[in-house]
């Protein structure tokens, strides 16, 4: 059941007239801060915008082509083309990179905005007082929607000093080359995730989801790791050396062993450089990472060879070498299951 549905669902149950489409309606125009009021050509011509820049950087977001006599654009969005005519003059001249960064931001944004959207929409079925009237739900949804903006403004400019200060510790390495640098990069999976979707009810597999992503949260920013993403049952991280990444993969396996909601994970380490681009990380260790964590049994953890030789002097740990395994793209890959010591020795004890 669909969001939407839910909202129908609930003012259903209520007893109430409310006439769906015209709440979702006056929705609409809250958040896009006015009515539909512009065609395509008004709109790139209201900001200064050269109609097929406009149309290039509409696409780029993930929003579909419209006719050329559809009224579908807003103040909000000429605004928004005349800010980035903003960062062209400042800057932001190459055509690419623009776009690129342009499909980022809608990527990102269009997850934040579905799970957003969902929450909103839960708030509204979980109280029927709010389905009494269209007023009682605009009147929500405005007071909502400016603290959740608010909130998503101070996070983002958090992350990006957070980030600034990441590449400042960097620069008097020896990383020379822009957008390389040496990391640990991990992939956690739940194990048996395929299984459970034919058996699990949707609340079931959302209440999985958020646990998991909750628990990854927590411990890689604890670790001062970063989540790259998440892909449905996986998600991708990165930390500063191996050593954070071990410890990292490690509180992972113990957190959701001691989690009844969720699997046993799976995880895959491997450490070197890495291409960073627009968020996202590239190349054979990202590469590497994502191959053991496929191989990997459930409970364990998995590393290359850099990871390797660099815990294997740490008393911390115990490494084990596992037979090299063919897998897509390496022939040859050599792993080695890592645990902490102490578990270890009471295995071999045991």
């Amino acid at each position: 059941m669909t969001g939407t549905d839910r909202a129908r669902t609930a003012s259903d149950d209520a007893g109430s007239d409310l006439d769906v489409a015209a709440v979702f309606e006056r929705i609409e125009q809250i958040m896009l801060g006015g009515p539909r009021r512009y065609t395509p050509d008004q709109v790139a011509q209201a900001a200064g915008t050269p109609r097929v820049e406009a149309q290039r950087l509409w696409r780029a977001l993930g929003f579909p082509t419209v006719d050329d006599d559809d009224v579908v654009f807003t103040d909000a969005d000429v605004e928004a083309l005349r800010l980035v005519e903003v960062l062209i003059d400042n800057g932001l001249a190459d055509d690419e990179l623009r776009t690129a960064m342009t499909r980022m931001m809608g990527q990102t944004f269009a997850r934040l905005a579905s799970w957003q959207g969902q929450l909103l929409l839960e708030i509204i079925a979980k109280r029927p007082d709010l389905l009494e009237s269209e007023d009682r739900i605009a009147e929500t949804v405005e007071q909502l929607t400016p603290v959740m903006e608010r909130l998503q403004s101070l996070v983002w400019r958090r992350q990006l000093a957070a980030y600034l200060s990441r590449v400042a510790s960097h620069a008097a390495s020896e990383v020379t080359v822009p957008g390389v640098a040496p990391v640990a990069v991990g992939f956690a999976d739940l194990s048996g995730f395929t299984a459970l979707t034919r058996k699990a009810t949707e609340s079931e597999l959302r209440e999985l989801l958020d646990a998991f992503e909750s628990a990854t949260t927590d411990v890689v920013g604890s670790h001062g790791g970063r989540i790259i993403k998440t892909i449905g049952d996986e998600v991708l991280f990165v930390a500063d050396d191996p050593v954070t990444g071990a410890e990292i993969a490690l509180d992972l396996i113990e957190t959701a062993a001691r989690d009844e909601r969720l699997p046993d994970l799976r995880v895959g380490l491997a450490a070197g450089p890495v291409v960073s681009r627009l968020g996202d990380v590239y190349g054979s260790t990202v590469n590497i990472a994502s191959r053991l964590t496929s191989i990997c049994r459930p409970g364990w953890i998995l590393v290359d060879r850099v990871m390797a030789e660099s815990l294997r002097h740490d008393p911390r740990y115990s490494l084990k070498p596992r037979r090299a395994e063919s897998v897509r793209g390496y022939h040859h890959l050599r792993q080695w299951r890592l645990r902490r010591a102490g578990d270890a020795r009471r295995s071999r004890g045991g």
